[in-house]
């Protein structure tokens, strides 16, 4: 058989969790044709790819992203692919493009994604085509993928076209029965164009941006349970997935979620399937951190009951940037929705200068219980750049010490005040046991996850979260207090996920889809907790946070095709469809035929 691609001598994961061993794969077509313990023939092959002392892994499944604006402009999506992720899932956080217009997706994704909103809107517009689920789909097919793509739908977009922005955020208004009809008959056509289900939302401190409905809460959280029962009924129906976020602040909604996921068959009452749900998210944090062992507990008692319930998890700490006030965790308390409520700096600093204003600060910040993500410390959290250097390097509660005794909250405003978003500073909201990290890692009730790829641009980066999470269990390994095998993490990171969604992804064994890519165990190093910036043209130009870990993934293919080789895309990524969208349930094409491919805008 003459091959197309030889991948020669690395130590072959197939994604399913057995052990590795040195293999060489044939890849014929965009699929895997040989996996063999002797030498392949070479002879007509095109490409031999040496990979001795390189790992082979299965393209990683990143699970939770808000790409849905940048694909539509970016379709090659560069910094996941670059990382080895080659599946990406769109439409989280009940977000979706699928239904909404371009200013309705604006008000959704602006502020609680942290996208800008003017770019959010003109991304829409341009790109627009379609109007249902199947149109949506063959919007993005024509685009030059670089990864394969699969969605959610979300509850918002849908909520929102079908009873318009205003009326879908107003507590009195509950759907009609023909605007009820109409969001099911939404839902059932998308999972018919293999969306691998819905998301939906109950966070409260998720807010709408533009002027309409500036600072109400996402569409979603307005839902009364009878609203959602025939969704989830539609979902449970299909074995498709529900991907929801409980409402932190009434932890009884995390528990009915959960309960929600049991089938009724499995104990005594009927027929009824378990209704897949992923729920956000499993995190380990500083400010309740007794509350992770009562997640793990959670999962494992409804799934002993008959549920399918997961936690979706980010394997790494939680460390967030910001820039002077703009930052998502301020959203969760009255005095900092206030100032982000406000779009002009003059309105905003007016308010911070205002005693009345920074009292409800002071007393937010002081309040230490309840439900909440941030831990309110200021004492935990570095000033990283600043006009003035004399701060730089310190906590704004050291600051409020050296500046005669003030209150942290005094010392960040009066800092914010003077520097506006010049003023830099970061802190670690969650995930910063690495012992409660390893547990998680090893919980089957948990999904590894969450990375918000695509979106908080300027907040934080775990484009790389799969590499981090080897390298975890790699260096457990060698101190000699393993915590996972090997292979158990790489099919935490690829099949498991894939298999749970209904996805032909995440494995590489005779007969896969070649999405792939070589790992350099060497370099599974400190570079990884690095933090880097670079533009976002379709952004003008706007500097995100990223990764570059380069050297530590040296070739990524997808569909066969090399994409990304030794720190540099291929000329491959942009000119042709690499990726596919992969539909749940169903086998995808390995490689799509160019005629069906058009440039991206």
């Amino acid at each position: 058989m003459a091959f197309d691609t030889i991948i020669r001598g690395g130590t072959w994961f197939d994604g399913t969790g057995a052990p590795p061993a040195q293999r060489h794969l044939g890849i014929t077509d965009g699929r895997v044709v040989a996996v063999s313990a002797e030498p392949l023939d070479e002879t007509g092959c095109r490409e031999v790819v040496d990979a001795t002392g390189r790992w082979v892994l299965p393209g990683m499944v990143d699970i939770h992203t808000h790409y849905d604006i940048e694909v539509l402009k970016d379709p090659h999506l560069l910094e996941s692919l670059r990382h080895g992720v080659t599946t990406i899932l769109l439409g989280s956080c009940s977000l979706s493009t699928v239904h909404v217009g371009s200013v309705d997706a604006g008000d959704l994704f602006g502020r609680v994604e942290a996208i800008p909103r003017q770019h959010v809107i003109a991304s829409v517009e341009e790109a627009k085509t379609w109007s249902s689920a199947h149109e949506y789909v063959a919007a993005l097919e024509a685009l030059p993928l670089g990864p394969n793509l699969a969605a959610f739908i979300g509850h918002s977009d849908m909520r929102t076209a079908t009873m318009g922005l205003d009326r879908a955020t107003r507590k009195q208004v509950r759907p009609s029965r023909h605007e009820q009809a109409r969001m099911e008959s939404m839902l059932t056509e998308a999972l018919d164009a293999g969306f691998v289900g819905m998301s939906a939302q109950q966070l409260l401190f998720d807010k709408l941006d533009g002027d309409a409905c500036r600072s109400r809460t996402l569409p979603s959280t307005y839902a009364t349970w009878r609203e959602m029962r025939g969704l989830r009924r539609i979902l449970r129906s299909r074995e498709r997935a529900l991907q929801a976020g409980p409402d932190a602040s009434h932890p009884h909604t995390i528990v009915t979620q959960a309960l929600g996921s049991i089938g009724l068959g499995s104990i005594g009452l009927g027929r009824t399937k378990p209704l897949k749900t992923s729920l956000l998210s499993a995190a380990d944090i500083k400010a309740i951190p007794f509350i992770i062992h009562l997640m793990r507990l959670l999962a494992a008692g409804v799934n002993r009951l008959g549920a399918d319930f997961k936690w979706q998890h980010l394997p790494v700490p939680f460390e967030v940037y910001a820039d002077g006030i703009d930052l998502v965790i301020f959203e969760e308390f009255g005095s900092g929705a206030a100032a982000l409520h406000l779009k002009e700096k003059v309105a905003r600093d007016e308010l911070m200068r205002d005693e009345g204003y920074r009292r409800r600060f002071r007393k937010d910040y002081d309040s230490k219980y309840g439900p909440r993500v941030w831990h309110r410390d200021f004492f935990d959290a570095e000033i990283l750049a600043c006009p003035d250097a004399f701060v730089v390097g310190k906590s704004f509660g050291k600051v409020g010490l050296e500046r005669g005794g003030l209150h942290p909250v005094d010392a960040y405003l009066d800092l914010v005040l003077e520097h506006g978003t010049a003023l830099r500073w970061r802190t670690t909201i969650s995930n910063h046991r690495p012992e409660i990290l390893k547990k998680m890692a090893q919980s089957p009730g948990v999904q590894m996850g969450f990375s918000d790829a695509g979106a908080h641009l300027r907040n934080m980066a775990f484009y790389n979260f799969g590499l981090r999470l080897l390298r975890h269990v790699r260096d457990a390994e060698v101190a000699g207090r393993p915590f996972l095998r090997m292979e158990q993490a790489v099919h935490r990171l690829t099949g498991e996920l894939a298999d749970w969604y209904g996805l032909d992804a995440g494995h590489l064994r005779v007969g896969d889809r070649a999405d792939l890519f070589l790992l350099d165990p060497t370099r599974l190093d400190d570079t990884l907790d690095e933090y880097a910036e670079a533009p976002v043209a379709q952004y003008d130009g706007l500097s995100r946070m990223v990764n570059r870990n380069d050297a530590t993934v040296p070739l990524v293919m997808v569909g066969g095709r090399v994409v990304w080789r030794d720190g540099e895309a291929t000329d491959v990524l942009g000119r042709e469809r690499t990726g596919s969208f992969l539909r749940a349930g169903e086998k995808a094409p390995a490689r799509p035929t160019v005629a069906e491919v058009t440039p991206a805008r």
